[in-house]
């Protein structure tokens, strides 16, 4: 079966959407063109030095070079979701941990099971999905738990006043914000298939593989998507509420009003 292939000439020509999202921009006024061009130069540098590395480590195929990809995208996805949190700074470790918890297990599993081989052909496309979306659930987690010691701060001061610990004064505002931060994972889950036909599906069937085949991976994706984000935002969770406490087991209020205005 014909390869797709897409050539220099035809990407040139594909600029041109980018243009109409710059030219809606002026003309409704957002303000947006410097950041769609930026965002657009970065992102073809970002994808052609990911590129020339990918292809080598894939011709390379040695086992430190892809464990040390895999370190170096959980720590990038830690960096950027340590970024959603308003309240709280040097929050990277936790990031950091419970994103590579999550990743980490996550392959652990599909490895043992064989559902994937221990290459970075496959190792390092699995980790930028899950690790990515873990990134997304642990910085909405992040922004819900500041936004919910924040907005429950009377109620907490109540609780911890009539004895209770820290953790149980915070109980509903993690859960809740586990919660919050699942939702678009889950919603996501919900209508694959039916809305949207994901990136890995769509682009295993264009490849020309078999659409059935395609779709037993993208089960296997949607099952490994809700299984990271899952244990990342557990982790991210209890491993933060801790932090809007001091030594003291009170309420760190410079922490929750230093946003206010």
């Amino acid at each position: 079966m014909h390869q797709p292939t897409i050539s220099n000439e035809s990407l040139a020509f594909s600029i041109m959407l980018v243009l109409v999202a710059i030219f809606i921009s002026h003309k409704e006024k957002l303000s947006l063109e410097k950041d769609i061009i930026w965002s657009t130069c970065r992102a073809i540098v970002q994808l052609l030095i990911a590129g020339y590395i990918l292809k080598y480590i894939f011709h390379v195929d040695h086992k430190a070079l892809t464990v040390l990809l895999v370190l170096f995208i959980c720590f990038n996805a830690a960096w950027n979701a340590k970024k959603r949190s308003k309240y709280l700074d040097k929050l990277f470790p936790t990031a950091l941990i419970a994103i590579t918890s999550g990743t980490f297990l996550t392959l652990l599993v599909l490895i043992l099971t064989e559902a994937i081989a221990f290459t970075p052909m496959q190792v390092i496309p699995i980790t930028g999905m899950i690790a990515g979306n873990a990134m997304i659930a642990v910085g909405l987690c992040f922004n819900n738990l500041g936004q919910r010691f924040n907005s429950q701060q009377q109620q907490i001061q109540e609780m911890l006043s009539l004895g209770a610990t820290p953790k149980i004064a915070s109980a509903s505002i993690i859960r809740e914000s586990i919660r919050a931060s699942l939702i678009p994972t889950v919603d996501s889950a919900k209508t694959v298939g039916i809305v949207s036909l994901p990136g890995m599906m769509s682009g295993l069937i264009f490849a020309g593989v078999d659409p059935l085949q395609a779709v037993k991976y993208q089960i296997m994706v949607t099952f490994m998507l809700l299984a990271t984000a899952s244990l990342s935002t557990i982790l991210a969770g209890y491993l933060t509420y801790v932090k809007f406490y001091n030594q003291r087991h009170q309420l760190r209020l410079d922490a929750l009003n230093k946003n206010i205005n």
